[in-house]
């Protein structure tokens, strides 16, 4: 039986080297690790017996730990793509199995067995296989950049290097739960309005493309003894019953062009530089995107991430293009031995955030307060947002209310006109 020599933590936390007997690398793992320690590398003692387990062949590295330091659409191929929901389920699960005690490779195999047939399972199988090649895990998150981003790589890589991935895997978890939870708020509050919208919008339609022409035929001798406000609504009313399917047609033809410019550099900096001048939805959006960016960068910070690297990542995150334009000196004050409360733009961050983050400088807690930050700005978001919607959703009854009345208000003065007419 050949030995293998390793270097393992031990469960006092102190870096060990010894030699074990095992029949291959990955026995050696389990030996190590039924010991209560995470195997960092292994490898023959012997140059000539150089044929051993795929998972130990570069030098084995267990739990990935790497040498060095380190919202969007997904697309996979075949099958279904591999969602955010699958990356938090994933994180999430990993975490328990580390913390159980599982080595990485054997923690990523049991996902790999419960998971069906699809995108998920091949990227899983990608994972492992990485990892049997003697690869750190973030190694083969990197190679799918389409699901993982520079966030979530970076913060598995200081995982390795720190020897606390599991700990990382579950400051993940709360982060993305966290990101979807916002997410979600917003969404869900957004539904109702949207409903209302659809439905305002079709009612007019009917009214005017339905209904009204059922009473051109009684006024179609009176000319122009008819009110003002009747003719119009008769002339609406024609238009839509003629041209109604074909307006349509075009507004959808309208909306998909005006989508694609919208996707375009310059549609995205107009969109954002509109979205802040609105009234409410303008603030909304500035605390959301400071939000993200302070519990990106506190995050980071709070895993042994460079201030620097935390500073492009967590900058790259925000959606904005003109609160991202704003960060652009950040990084290069930083370079210069400033603070990052100094560089931070005032139309962007209200006082009270800068003194946060000057008081986190200060006191050597920069990645609680901007933590603490972002947990304000996400409760001032979700307050905002229902506010909004408190105020939207009424309107919209109204304005909906405001021109079936209008409608009907044309029809009942028609038929007046009719009656008086008569007489």
């Amino acid at each position: 039986m050949p030995n293998f020599t390793y270097k393992a933590i031990a469960k006092s936390g102190q870096v060990e080297r010894g030699e074990i007997a095992a029949s291959s690398a990955s026995s050696a793992q389990q030996l190590l690790s039924a010991k209560g320690m995470t195997p960092l590398q292994i490898q023959l003692t012997t140059a000539a017996k150089a044929v051993i387990s795929p998972v130990s062949s570069a030098p084995f590295k267990a739990q990935g730990l790497s040498k060095k330091l380190g919202s969007q659409p997904v697309v996979a191929v075949g099958s279904a793509p591999v969602k955010p929901d699958d990356v938090l389920r994933f994180t999430s699960e990993l975490a328990v199995l580390l913390k159980a005690g599982l080595p990485l490779d054997r923690a990523i195999k049991v996902q790999i067995d419960s998971a069906e047939e699809g995108s998920k399972k091949r990227l899983l199988e990608d994972l492992l296989g990485a990892l049997k090649g003697g690869k750190a895990l973030s190694v083969g998150l990197e190679k799918r950049p389409d699901v993982f981003n520079s966030f979530y790589i970076s913060m598995v890589r200081s995982g390795e290097a720190s020897g606390n991935l599991t700990g990382v895997l579950q400051d993940l978890g709360v982060y993305l739960t966290r990101a979807k939870a916002v997410r979600a708020t917003v969404i869900s509050a957004l539904i109702y309005p949207a409903i209302l919208a659809v439905v305002a919008v079709l009612s007019i339609a009917i009214m005017l493309g339905y209904v009204v022409p059922e009473f051109q035929a009684l006024f179609e001798d009176m000319g122009e003894a008819l009110p003002m406000l009747t003719r119009v609504v008769i002339g609406l009313g024609d238009f839509v019953a003629a041209w109604g399917w074909l307006s349509a047609i075009v507004l959808f033809g309208l909306g998909y062009l005006v989508r694609g410019w919208l996707k375009s550099p310059a549609g995205k900096l107009w969109w954002d530089q509109r979205v802040l001048k609105l009234p409410i939805a303008g603030e909304v959006a500035v605390k959301f995107e400071v939000a993200r960016f302070a519990r990106t960068m506190g995050t980071l910070i709070g895993n042994g991430v460079a201030v620097l690297r935390a500073t492009d990542i967590a900058a790259g995150t925000v959606g904005n293009g003109v609160l991202r334009a704003s960060l652009d000196d950040l990084a290069p004050t930083i370079k210069r031995g400033g603070r990052m409360s100094e560089a931070l733009s005032p139309e962007v961050f209200s006082p009270v955030a800068i003194q946060m983050l000057r008081v986190g400088e200060e006191s050597g807690s920069l990645d609680t307060m901007l933590l603490e930050l972002a947990q304000v700005y996400e409760a001032e978001v979700e307050a905002d947002v229902k506010r909004g919607l408190t105020l939207l959703e009424p309107a919209l009854i109204l304005g909906m209310g405001g021109m079936i009345a209008v409608i009907i208000m044309a029809i009942l003065m028609g038929i007046l006109s009719v009656n008086n007419l008569a007489v």
